[in-house]
């Protein structure tokens, strides 16, 4: 069955940096457009970025020229670079595929503090 399990999340100052991983399974990655969400609390769930199978890219205006998606076939993972951290990028993050919808994983929590 699909799983979508999302690491790397933690605590982070303003301007830092963190590294989100998702590691995907159950379906033909390869073949899949893969994005990273994420949910505020009291918000509803908004994504992020996104890489299509040929792995262009694109992102919200919110986190353009600071977070960068990859995605590694050969090891069915999609990952988040994201730097610059400010405050309001606090929330749970998820990777899912915009194209079609899987079963959540659990995310990762992202605390942007000082």
């Amino acid at each position: 069955q699909v799983q979508l399990v999302e690491s790397g999340g933690g605590l982070a100052q303003p301007g830092g940096s963190l590294r989100l991983s998702c590691a995907a399974s159950g379906f033909i990655f390869s073949k899949t457009a893969m994005g990273w969400y994420r949910q505020a609390p009291g918000k509803q769930r908004e994504l992020v970025a996104r890489i299509t199978i040929a792995a262009s890219t694109n992102y919200a205006d919110s986190v353009k020229g600071r977070f960068t998606i990859s995605r590694d076939n050969a090891k069915n993972t999609v990952s988040l670079q994201m730097n610059n951290l400010k405050f309001e990028d606090t929330a749970v993050y998820y990777c899912n595929s915009p194209d079609r919808e899987m079963a959540w994983g659990q995310g990762t929590q992202v605390t942007v503090s000082s």
